[in-house]
């Protein structure tokens, strides 16, 4: 292969480094004595359109190929990631607009679109080598960002706790793929799966001369040490003590990109190692002849993530610790996707996580402008917004319901489609079943919390010292198309879900 062959297949992320660059230039060059206002205006101009030339490319130009067995992966479905991922960048750029909480706008614009950058060779990738470098390419943008606010002690304690976290996690999953390569002696992940399934189960021989099957200690501690690597980016319990302070503490848009992107590319390469690193030590959920793999790790992490979740969430005063909560419950949803681990699954994953970021976005860019006005993010804060701003209290509506899975906004979908597939999964002893009944049980006392922030909306009155709500333009524009796209990705679902089924199958027809 050419270099101009792959420099045509890495266009995309070109284009992003060159607004990155673009950015940081601009601003240094040209901007640095303006008015923020209109500082913010040109880099995300600068910004959107190297992610609208990335959404193009990606659309007209891409097609498939894989170099150097994995490093590159290039299929319709993985562009099809890539699209969604630029886009909550761009409408995480447009909401940066109206924010004030720093001087350091280039370096800011440019982080997220770094950030972006690694989490688009994340999907792209099927090496573990290159997944970790990917990693934390994402990881230390989000890191900065986080912390970006020197205004506010919180976002240091956050960025800290962030950093904190996340280098243990990434120890952890560093050593769960040394494992994997010490196993099979490759770091592709089809050529782990080879050395994987020669070596993993094995029959045990018991003192009363009954047989059953076992996993390997050390597949088992690769099993292990890679689902707590990746339980932290995806924030499902137990490791999720980093989101709350992060989502409370960080910049509002740097909030609304881990919430977004961060998310769509953490649980699409998590799915991808999981069902393809480790095909065949799955485990079985049978009672008999049972099998010890990593579903039933999974399993248990989706029902604890919803359980506390959904509970922590009820108590909380902060709207932003009150959507990290429902993150973790929508984490524990989203593990049913991959709990598949086949084609039906994975379309219902990557509908209910785009769908979910594009919500997670709007509702942080509701929260921004009422942090805005405010100076707070309490529920209390929202009180009487139906009467000051009725356009962002129509879009948080929308928010709230879609993230409660009320018809017939895309959450409802999602978790209708995401249900369907984890119980087909396997009809004869539906093992998945309990798991669904749990997560619907969940949804509905979600619905608790999310009817609170509304109540506060549009029925608890303003305060008489409650400041005139002016709501930015662009903001308003911004989230009412979210808001739209929301309704109409629920209303008509195969505008997305017939194009993820099309390319799924694609896939698996081509793959060997």
């Amino acid at each position: 292969m050419s270099y101009s062959q792959l420099l045509g297949l890495v266009a995309p992320e070109t284009a992003l480094v060159i607004a990155a660059l673009g950015v940081l230039g601009v601003d240094l060059l040209g901007l640095r004595d303006l008015d923020l206002k209109f500082r913010r205006i040109i880099c995300a101009l600068v910004g959107c359109v190297g992610c609208v030339v990335a959404v193009a490319w990606l659309i007209v130009f891409s097609h498939p190929a894989n170099v150097g067995e994995g490093m590159l992966v290039i299929t319709p479905l993985i562009a099809l990631v890539k699209c969604a991922l630029v886009i909550l960048a761009m409408l995480t750029m447009l909401l940066t607009i109206d924010s004030d909480f720093t001087n350091h706008v280039g370096e800011f614009y440019a982080l997220i679109l770094l950030a972006t950058i690694g989490m688009l060779f994340l999907v792209s990738c099927e090496d573990v080598l290159m997944i970790f470098i990917s990693l934390e390419l994402t990881s230390l943008s989000l890191y900065i960002l986080t912390a970006f606010n020197k205004r506010n002690i919180k976002s240091a304690e956050a960025g800290m706790k962030y950093f904190l976290f996340g280098g243990m996690a990434a120890a952890f999953t560093l050593f769960g793929l040394s494992l994997l390569y010490g196993i099979s002696g490759t770091t592709n992940l089809s050529g782990i799966a080879k050395g994987v399934a020669d070596k993993a189960v094995h029959v045990i021989t018991a003192a009363d001369g009954t047989t059953h099957q076992g996993l390997d200690p050390i597949v088992a501690v690769a099993i292990v040490m890679t689902v707590i690597g990746f339980g932290f980016k995806i924030a499902a319990v137990p490791f999720h003590l980093w989101a709350p302070d992060a989502y409370e503490g960080a910049p509002t848009p740097a909030a609304a990109l881990i919430a977004s992107g961060s998310k769509v590319a953490s649980f699409f390469v998590f799915a991808k190692v999981m069902a393809v690193g480790f095909a065949g030590v799955e485990g079985s959920g049978a009672w008999r002849n049972f099998i010890s793999g990593w579903v039933p790790v999974l399993a248990a992490l989706a029902a604890v993530s919803m359980v506390l979740g959904n509970l922590a969430a009820i108590v909380q005063s902060s709207v932003r610790r009150l959507l990290a909560y429902s993150a973790i419950a929508h984490a524990g949803y989203m593990l049913l996707g991959i709990l598949t681990h086949n084609g039906q699954g994975l379309s219902s994953l990557v509908y209910y996580v785009v769908t979910y970021a594009l919500t997670a976005v709007g509702a942080f860019g509701v929260v921004a402008v009422v942090e805005q006005q405010t100076g707070g993010d309490k529920l209390s804060d929202f009180a009487g917004l139906s009467r000051r701003a009725p356009i962002l209290s129509f879009c948080m509506l929308i928010f709230m319901l879609s993230l409660a899975g009320i018809p017939p906004l895309a959450g409802f979908f999602g978790k209708f489609y995401l249900f369907t597939a984890a119980t087909a999964t396997d009809p004869a002893n539906l093992s998945s079943l309990w798991l669904v009944i749990l997560a619907v049980a969940m949804s509905a006392v979600s619905l608790y919390y999310y009817i609170q922030v509304l109540k506060q909306i549009y029925v608890i009155p303003a305060p008489s010292t409650a400041p005139s709500q002016r709501s930015p333009v662009i903001t308003q524009v911004v989230l009412s198309l979210i808001a739209v796209a929301i309704i109409v990705l629920g209303c008509a679902p195969d505008l997305l879900l017939g194009k993820l089924v099309s390319v799924i199958q694609i896939a698996a027809g081509s793959a060997p």
